[in-house]
């Protein structure tokens, strides 16, 4: 009850600054003037505000809705030696990738799982679950936390923001296009919008939604394979295969929330169609992939 709350708060936020940005950049709508044609640049500037203004809102509020939905609770002075180990694992790690100290936390839950967020490469949290610490071993959970870091250090939460940010510009441009052309060629409308602009704008950023997702997770599944060798680099090619390998033991679905489920280290698993919409790649073919990498190293350094 309190992610969905947190997530309906969060997104009606986002929907009042972006209408209110809109109303003062004094492009509500995207008719001209006589309400016949389309202005095409205000079309264009609304779909950008939404697309790319929704996208970049969560993205800089992650790590506090992170924080929030997970129940994550930082460790600012560690209490015990796993949560000094932890702290000093990610210090070290960010060193060599050559970025800034990321907040380190903790969450209560029984999965496997890790995630990294935040707006840019040196204002990061770096948080893992309670269930990773007490089913793998200090190597595996070295090796995830290196995956983390390479998140971190490969700007990938920014790439997938603005990646988004596109797709979710041309869905929206492209679905009001289609709306304005079956109102006027099919229906005749002359003037303003009637009944089967909404309808078909509706219908249509539904179907050019989920062929941009297929997209979004394209990339998203290429971002794994390259903090998979990432976390080879930082922690070593075998601890990063090992811990693969825990997680495809010990597979569990992931309970982390949908918008932030692309960022944790655990993915599900799915084939045929399911694949093109999965976030992570399967476990076997990132461990192939590793395996077949050798020492190949993808992390950024400053």
């Amino acid at each position: 009850m309190k992610r969905i709350f947190l997530y309906l708060v969060t997104n009606l936020a986002i929907v009042l600054v972006l209408s209110v940005t809109l109303r003062l950049l004094g492009v509500d709508r995207m008719l001209d003037e006589q309400g016949v044609g389309i202005d095409f640049n205000a079309l264009l500037v609304i779909a950008a505000v939404l697309g790319f203004g929704g996208s970049f809102i969560s993205l800089l509020m992650s790590k506090w809705s992170a924080k929030m939905m997970t129940g994550a609770q930082v460790i600012e002075v560690p209490s015990n030696m796993s949560e000094r180990w932890l702290a000093d694992t990610v210090k070290r790690q960010a060193a060599k990738a050559g970025i800034g100290m990321p907040e380190v936390a903790i969450y209560d839950s029984p999965e496997i799982n890790a995630f990294a967020t935040g707006w840019n490469r040196n204002n990061a949290l770096v948080a893992v679950s309670t269930g990773l610490l007490n089913n793998m071993s200090q190597d595996e959970a070295e090796a995830v936390l290196g995956h983390e870091v390479s998140h971190v250090a490969n700007g990938d939460m920014v790439t997938l923001t603005l990646i988004q940010g596109v797709v979710n510009t041309f869905v929206i441009f492209l679905s009001r296009v289609i709306g304005y052309l079956v109102d006027r060629v099919v229906f005749k409308v002359e003037r303003g919008h009637g009944p089967a602009f909404f309808i078909t704008v509706i219908v249509a950023q539904l179907v050019l939604g989920i062929l941009a997702s297929i997209i979004v997770m394209w990339f998203s599944r290429q971002r794994e394979f390259r903090a998979d060798a990432g976390g080879a680099d930082l922690a070593g090619r075998s601890k990063m295969i090992a811990a693969l390998e825990r997680l495809k033991l010990n597979h569990q679905q992931s309970q982390l929330p949908d918008q932030m489920a692309a960022f944790g280290i655990s993915g599900g698993v799915a084939s045929g169609l399911k694949y093109l919409f999965m976030s992570h790649p399967p476990l076997d073919e990132r461990i192939a992939t590793l395996q077949a990498a050798g020492s190949v190293s993808p992390v950024r350094r400053a």
